[in-house]
C-alpha cells in the first residue's frame, strides 16, 4: 500500500513538475540534502495523486508544494520553512521565520505561487531529472501535465 511507502521515507516534497521554479527548488533541495532525507513526486503523478488523496487534497490544486513528514501534511510557507530546517546548516535558521502568523507568510507564498509560470516559466511534460535526482522521486512519481 502506498501509505506505507510514505511512512517508510523520512520526508516527502510533492511539486509541480512542469513549474520550473519547483524544478530548480527540487534541483536545490538534492543538492543540498547531504542525509537524504527528502524524496519527491510530481502533483500530477501517480504517487503524487495517490498522497494528495490521502491527505485530503483536491488532485486539481497546485498552487502549492506538499511536504509530507511522518504522515502529516504541510503546505506553503510552512512546508518551505520546514524543509529549510530539514537540509540543515545556515538555512536551519530560515525556521525562525515560523515565529511570523501563517497568514501574513502565507499570503507572501501565494503571491510567489500565483505568478511562478510568469516568473519562472513552465514546461509541457515535468522535469527529466538527471540519474541522481531520479533515485530520489518515489517508483511513479514522475508524471506529465494533464
Amino acid at each position: 500500500m502506498v501509505r506505507n511507502e510514505a511512512e517508510k521515507r523520512e520526508s516527502i516534497l510533492l511539486i509541480d513538475g512542469v513549474c520550473h521554479l519547483c524544478q530548480n527548488i527540487t534541483r536545490y533541495v538534492v543538492k543540498h540534502d547531504q542525509k537524504r532525507r527528502f524524496s519527491f513526486a510530481a502533483l500530477q503523478s501517480a504517487a503524487g495523486k495517490r498522497l494528495l488523496s490521502q491527505g485530503g487534497f483536491s488532485e486539481a490544486d497546485w498552487d502549492s508544494f506538499i511536504l509530507i513528514e511522518n504522515g502529516r501534511y504541510y503546505t506553503k510557507s510552512g512546508a518551505a520553512l520546514r524543509v529549510m530546517k530539514g537540509l540543515g546548516g545556515w538555512r536551519s535558521a530560515l525556521y525562525g521565520l515560523i515565529v511570523i502568523p501563517s497568514p501574513i507568510r502565507d499570503a507572501a507564498y501565494r503571491f510567489i505561487a500565483k505568478n511562478r509560470y510568469r516568473w519562472f516559466g513552465r514546461s509541457d511534460v515535468c522535469l527529466m531529472p538527471t540519474p541522481d535526482i531520479m533515485s530520489r522521486f518515489l517508483k511513479d512519481g514522475m508524471g506529465s501535465h494533464p
